[in-house]
């Protein structure tokens, strides 16, 4: 098998535009693209699962990398981190370790960007991190092919004022590789500063890479979280890329899968959230029943209320009556 890049840069030729080569012609050429567990998906989150004995998702060696530079790539695809096998995951039924990350985004002026939709709103860009099966894998290549084989972290991203220091690790170099297969070396930073503060709250569903050959292999965890960048570090993700070699230029933009049907399968969450477990159908006969409740309480109020007065009235005129006839003698 050729080499895999998950999530990313799986082969030249592949395209997310509309056109003859574009993300709906993928299963012609790639069978596994129009399988029924592909990612990315949109969350709904009144349809998820609750499961509070999902572990809480620890990350290793996160904040210390290492001290080799990590080599940057644009791959014409993505932008793309090469990451050691000192970064782990624990929490998750074996050890993952870390490989590479990379950026999904829009374009300047268009909503939308993250490949990940929460209740059918995506955010500005999206980061994965991908990690592989090492206690039954020897390497990424292998994994990407099997079950579960991959564990890939989705972080949202959203655009605001405050400029965020760890994403400028990357972002401050894209400069240096313009051009599809430039390559440059990054020293290196603490990744976890790219992740969420809160790491507790997750989504998590079996899916597949999002671009060719889109296996079916991935554990994904997308945190409900999202991380923040500022409106100018967006920009120079969206406007700094291009995806060609040569002249013109094409700019690398929109490089993001629609999503895919969510089909038979389950996505979990390890919190709960207002209107989270239930459906509209059920929201909506909860929200009846606890009227129809009222009503009854406040009929029973009454007649109890009506009772008892009229156990008053009958009380003072039994004594009024007494009275009278104690009055007559």
């Amino acid at each position: 098998m050729s080499s895999v890049n998950p999530c990313g840069s799986e082969g030249a030729g592949v395209e997310r535009k509309p056109g003859p080569h574009g993300q709906d012609h993928w299963p012609a050429s790639y069978p596994e693209c129009g399988s029924n567990a592909q990612s990315p998906i949109n969350i709904q989150t009144d349809s998820v699962t609750f499961d509070p004995e999902l572990p809480a998702l620890q990350p290793h060696g996160y904040d210390e990398p290492g001290t080799e530079p990590l080599d940057m790539h644009n791959n014409g695809h993505t932008v793309q981190l090469s990451l050691p096998p000192a970064l782990y995951l624990e929490g998750l039924p074996q050890k993952y370790v870390a490989a590479q990350l990379h950026l999904h985004w829009g374009q300047k002026g268009a909503p939308g960007g993250s490949e990940h939709q929460i209740n059918s709103k995506a955010t500005a860009a999206e980061l994965h991190i991908v990690h592989y099966d090492s206690d039954s894998y020897d390497s990424l290549s292998e994994a990407a092919q099997r079950p579960q084989g991959l564990a890939v972290l989705g972080i949202l991203i959203e655009a605001g004022e405050t400029k965020n220091p760890a994403y400028e690790h990357i972002l401050g170099h894209l400069h240096e590789i313009r051009h599809k297969d430039e390559k440059t070396s990054v020293p290196p930073f603490n990744v976890g500063e790219l992740l969420p503060p809160q790491l507790g709250q997750f989504f998590r569903y079996n899916g597949s890479l999002t671009t060719p050959p889109c296996y079916q292999s991935v554990l994904w965890t997308v945190f409900n979280q999202r991380a923040q960048i500022s409106m100018e570090q967006l920009e120079k993700l969206q406007e700094t890329l291009f995806s060609t070699e040569g002249e013109p230029p094409e700019l690398l933009v929109q490089n993001y899968r629609a999503p895919q049907p969510l089909n038979q399968r389950t996505v979990f969450a390890s919190f709960i959230q207002a209107g989270f477990l239930y459906t509209t159908g059920e929201m909506l006969s909860l929200g009846v029943g606890i009227m129809v409740g009222c009503l009854c309480l406040l009929l029973a109020v009454y007649f109890i209320a009506r009772k008892i007065r009229k156990k008053r009235m009958g009380s003072r005129k039994s004594v009024v009556f007494t009275s009278a006839r104690a009055t007559e003698a």
